[in-house]
């Protein structure tokens, strides 16, 4: 399948991406929250009660993996890779290798892992992922992001995004403007707009076929310790208009993250986005807490009742699946009950 036609699979209406690619260090905090031990078969047992749910056929379009994860086989002996192809999704795998200090800032951050990418892709071609996804993150305060930030990392999503192509996979290209700080929505739309024009302009220099890419950036909102709040309207209005100046018509669409927003926001804001699209560009999700929080909880509180595990996860997904169609209403999570 060429890479055009997976990237417009992975935004394509209705389903969206579940990021499962937290770090064994994130997903140690995650598990730590929930009093559950983290090791190896704790974190395969949870993530393969999510890839063999009903929603997987239904809602979700792709996984994104962590290197530990792809490598793993489920309790049944089949390899995670062909357990989420078998179940109706394509999947993927984080290739950055987090941040470091971005040299000559004040502390800003660049990501790393461009060394010896173009061999590990080769490898996980081989167990099975058909796209990648790298994070790019930038900070607002007072002097930040800085012009040195948004350039560097938009060089470096760049050269990721045309390393992945020529191993035959899609790019998910993640610029995350974060929502820490006491920043206003407009603040957090200056700097998005800035460093997505960057952005696309790195990549046209580096010969990146938009076609073959997909875009997941952080919605437009007030910082998380802003006085002044937004409402879901405003959300919406000043995303869509984000990218409508920003975003090449060649790409196929738009995989929101999730960026600390709890699960029934993420929804709405996206439920919100979806009713004003009037673009040809497809909004979807590629969320990990905003689509695993409620079912990790439930989890937690009995490991073997996959069951109500999954029933869980696949509202959260419906849910999700109902807001890239504009058609989620409050009243569906009211009527849910696990």
């Amino acid at each position: 399948m060429k890479i055009e036609e997976i990237a417009k699979l992975m935004v394509t209406k209705g389903r969206g991406i579940l990021a499962a690619d937290e770090s064994t260090g994130t997903m140690g905090k995650r598990l730590k929250s929930v009093n559950i031990e983290s090791n190896e078969k704790n974190r395969l047992h949870f993530r393969e009660t999510l890839f063999t749910s009903s929603a997987m056929k239904s809602s979700i379009s792709g996984v994104i993996l962590y290197d530990e994860t792809i490598k793993q086989s489920s309790s049944e002996g089949i390899p995670i890779p062909e357990l989420i192809k078998k179940n109706g999704s394509i999947p993927g795998i984080k290739v950055d290798k987090g941040v470091k200090l971005l040299a000559g800032s004040s502390g800003e951050k660049i990501t790393e892992g461009l060394d010896g990418l173009k061999e590990r892709m080769d490898e996980y071609y081989k167990l099975g992922a058909r796209f990648a996804k790298w994070r790019a993150v930038y900070s607002i305060s007072s002097n930040q992001p800085s012009e040195q930030c948004i350039k560097a990392n938009a060089h470096a999503l760049a050269r990721y995004a045309a390393i992945i192509q020529e191993a035959k996979m899609v790019p998910i290209v993640e610029p995350e403007v974060l929502m820490d700080g006491d920043h206003t929505i407009d603040k957090c739309y200056e700097v998005t707009s800035k460093v997505l024009i960057e952005c696309f302009k790195e990549l046209k220099i580096n010969n990146v076929k938009l076609e073959g890419t997909v875009l997941k950036p952080n919605m437009i909102l007030p910082g998380s310790s802003c006085k002044k709040k937004a409402n879901t309207d405003e959300i919406a209005k000043k995303t869509l208009d984000c990218l409508k100046k920003t975003m090449p018509k060649e790409v196929p669409g738009v995989a929101f993250l999730s960026g600390g927003q709890s699960e029934v926001e993420a929804t709405k804001n996206l439920n919100a986005i979806n009713k004003i699209n009037d673009t040809n560009f497809n909004f979807t999700f590629s969320y990990g807490r905003a689509l695993q929080q409620s079912a990790l909880k439930t989890w937690s509180k009995s490991m073997q009742d996959t069951k109500n595990v999954q029933k869980v996860f696949d509202h959260r997904a419906k849910m999700n699946s109902a807001s890239t169609e504009g058609k989620w209403e409050e009243k569906f999570e009211k009527n849910f009950a696990a």
